[in-house]
């Protein structure tokens, strides 16, 4: 069985960087390098692997990196962090339509 990684790099810029790959020693050493230095991260080093998760099926694995890619930095921060009630919290939604909204309150979302 062959595994598949969706990871998350923070940046020198305090920017994230999220990633799939099957051989996730060889694609940090490409990061680390500056290997492809038109890659986003090639200007933003030194990178911290902030996050990695193991898929089994890279299907799946490139479906959440698309979803993680489109997160805000607070959904990514709680993710790392493994701040799951944050992040649910997060993405919940708060428009002025939804059953949880509460314009009483002073809700800061990210």
């Amino acid at each position: 069985m062959r595994l598949s990684y969706v990871y998350i790099l923070k940046c020198s810029d305090n920017t994230y960087y999220t990633g799939v790959t099957s051989n996730l020693d060889g694609r940090m050493n490409k990061h680390h390098s500056g290997y492809y230095p038109n890659c986003y991260t090639a200007k933003r080093r030194p990178l911290e692997l902030a996050f990695y998760a193991e898929f089994t099926d890279i299907n799946i694995a490139i479906e959440k990196e698309k979803q993680i890619k489109n997160w805000s930095n607070g959904k990514k921060e709680a993710l790392i962090n493994g701040d799951f009630d944050k992040l649910q919290w997060l993405s919940e939604c708060r428009n002025s339509r939804h059953h949880k909204y509460d314009p009483n309150k002073n809700e800061d979302i990210d």
